[in-house]
């Protein structure tokens, strides 16, 4: 019995210093805080090599191998990011769209396909928001949204098979449409293995899902790390924090491994490390490394890291000074180190790379692929089915040129290697000169400046009156022009039937008297228009009554002629029309205008 008290609180003190452990490091993690990055600026073309049977090149039918690389035209020139899967391929586009093409047998392009030709054509993702990132594994894809969430769809596989992607039930299902992977928290990462999917939050923290055999979970224990546990797949395809001392900064993931730089610049991983492909030598070196554990072949380098490719068995680390080095299995040429009988143990630098800066870095099952920053593309490693791009499908145990069509001015940015396919991406300069944003607008001392000196430079216009005066007044809610005013109102025709309008009403005397013209001249102006309109027929129909043609005839010819012996209408002229009132005409008598002599003009006040 006190013997189980005393377990008892032993349990309880190493529960409390767990929590106390748990709480510094949550703080500590809190401290930093990763943002969302945004899509990469530049923009171009992709173009691919090595296997095609089954769309995964986007080619076309005609083209189900080539060793060597090609413009994949059906993307255009807006993609920005691109990687290989297994035997598909998912891009990225200016506008953040998603763009996937190849074998779609468990749902890996995240859409609905009829046939061969459309999984061999490059089709949309629909998505929720635009994407920023994206990733592919053997038979799964990945987008990080510009939300901060994360979407997926495909399915995972383990040694009994597809285990599908996410829990439904009791059974994991694959999902041809995207659907969104709950981390409870902002996501700014994200990397795909062969059979897993890594995440980064904002806070640090590393989450995984998918297969776990190999140890490529890093959270679940060797016995825990199958789907025939317990647990089942609710231990596997439902994402989980990985405990580390420190959050991470940067995620790569790997066919059977995942690699984290933690926030104090120490390299961990953790999967299958057979061939000593994780960095781990020593006494720590297993078959399988199941939870984090540090990289001394990475520390022992004593320089920054910015990218690590892991390989089915071999590894690539590329450092902040543009060197690439190599360790892990050596057949094939895979590690580029030349012919040799024994592995690499600890990271070695490829010795035809050592006089060049490289900027990107990929491995496929058995290749590597670099490119260099003068625009040079190599691979080396397994080329039976013509993915390294050399014009062969035969292996190269060193650094080989890849052979592309004349890029011109076309730069290299990026390359991606699949399970039998290869994809670069390269630079177009007329992309970057279309999308060039728009010139900067005027500042408001810019502006004032430039309507000082139009304003200068126009000679001064007389001054006008006011649109009251010289038009009249007219009601908002009149369709009436200016021109229309005092006019009398002509009938419409709806249905075959003539529809009298409402004339409009105008007060006389609102208009302003014209002091300034003769008042002789407006007298008679008034007494032509008075003859003109006596002469004018009576519109005496109704609303009811359906005009003849006749009728309608002879009135529009007489109209025509009034008005063609009509003089030009003055300000004047129009506000003295006459006004139908109730519906009658009724004709306004003009006014007589005093003209005081005076050798100033007068000013006018209505």
């Amino acid at each position: 019995m006190p013997a189980a008290r005393g377990v008892k609180r032993a349990a309880s003190k190493s529960s409390a210093a767990t929590a106390s452990t748990a709480a510094k490091n949550k703080k500590k993690r809190g401290a930093i805080q990763w943002e969302i990055p945004s899509a990469p600026k530049k923009r171009g073309r992709v173009l691919a090599c090595g296997q095609g049977d089954v769309g995964q090149l986007g080619l076309g039918e005609d083209v189900v191998e080539t060793s060597k690389f090609k413009y994949v035209t059906a993307l255009g020139d807006k993609i920005v990011d691109v990687y290989a899967g297994g035997m598909h391929t998912i891009a990225l586009d200016s506008s953040g769209k998603v763009w996937t093409f190849g074998c779609n047998d468990e749902g890996a392009l995240g859409r609905a396909t009829s046939g061969e030709s459309e999984e061999g054509t490059p089709g949309a993702v629909r998505l929720p928001a635009p994407a920023v990132a994206i990733a592919a594994g053997d038979s799964h894809s990945a987008a990080l949204l510009n939300s901060g969430d994360v979407y997926a769809w495909g399915a995972f596989r383990d040694s009994h098979g597809s285990m599908g992607l996410v829990v439904r039930g009791r059974e994991g299902k694959s999902c041809r449409e995207p659907v969104h992977v709950d981390i409870g928290e902002t996501a700014v990462a994200i990397a795909s293995g062969g059979d897993h999917l890594v995440i980064l939050s904002a806070s640090g923290g590393v989450y995984t899902m998918g297969c776990g055999e190999q140890g490529q979970l890093g959270r679940l224990s060797q016995r825990s790390a199958s789907r025939d546990a317990r647990q089942g797949f609710s231990a596997l395809l439902v994402p989980s924090k990985v405990t580390l001392k420190a959050g991470g900064a940067r995620i790569w993931a790997g066919y059977h491994a995942t690699f984290v730089l933690d926030n104090n610049d120490k390299m961990l991983a953790w999967g299958l490390n057979n061939y000593g492909q994780l960095g781990i030598t020593g006494e720590k070196r297993k078959t399988a490394i199941f939870s984090p554990t540090e990289c001394d072949a990475f520390t022992s380098q004593q320089c920054g890291w910015v990218r690590v490719a892991c390989g089915q068995h071999h590894s690539l680390a590329l450092d902040n000074n543009g060197q690439v080095y190599a360790i892990g299995r050596c057949e094939y040429g895979r590690l580029g180190l030349g012919d040799r009988a024994g592995d690499a143990e600890v990271l070695e630098p490829i010795p035809a790379l050592q006089n060049k800066k490289v900027i990107s870095i990929a491995a496929g099952t058995s290749n590597s692929f670099a490119v260099t920053d003068s625009g040079s593309v190599v691979s080396w490693g397994m080329g039976s089915e013509g993915q390294l791009g050399t014009g062969a499908c035969n292996d190269a145990a060193e650094p080989t040129a890849a052979v592309t069509p004349a890029l011109a001015d076309r730069t290299p940015l990026h390359v991606s290697a699949g399970g039998q396919h290869t994809v670069l991406l390269v630079e177009d300069p007329t992309a970057q000169k279309e999308a060039s944003p728009p010139p900067e607008s005027e500042t408001s001392e810019q502006k004032g400046d430039s309507q000082s000196a139009e304003s200068e430079e126009e000679e001064p216009r007389p001054a006008k009156r006011p649109k009251n005066e010289q038009e009249g007044e007219i009601s908002s809610t009149s369709s009436a022009q200016p021109s229309d005013v005092g006019e009398e109102a002509k009938p419409q025709k709806v249905n075959g039937d003539e529809k009298k309008e409402t004339p409009m009403e105008v007060d006389e005397t609102d208009t302003p008297q014209q002091k300034e013209e003769d008042a002789e001249t407006e007298t008679k102006s008034a007494d032509e228009q008075t003859d003109t309109e006596q002469t004018e027929p009576e519109n005496t129909q109704t609303e009811d009554s359906k005009p003849e043609t006749t009728d309608t005839s002879s009135q529009e010819t007489t109209d025509s002629d009034t008005k063609s012996q009509e003089p030009d209408k003055t300000d004047v002229e129009m506000s003295e029309e006459r006004t139908e009132v109730n519906g009658t005409p009724e004709v306004a008598e003009p006014k007589t205008v005093d003209v005081i002599p005076t050798a100033n003009p007068l000013t006018t006040t209505a």
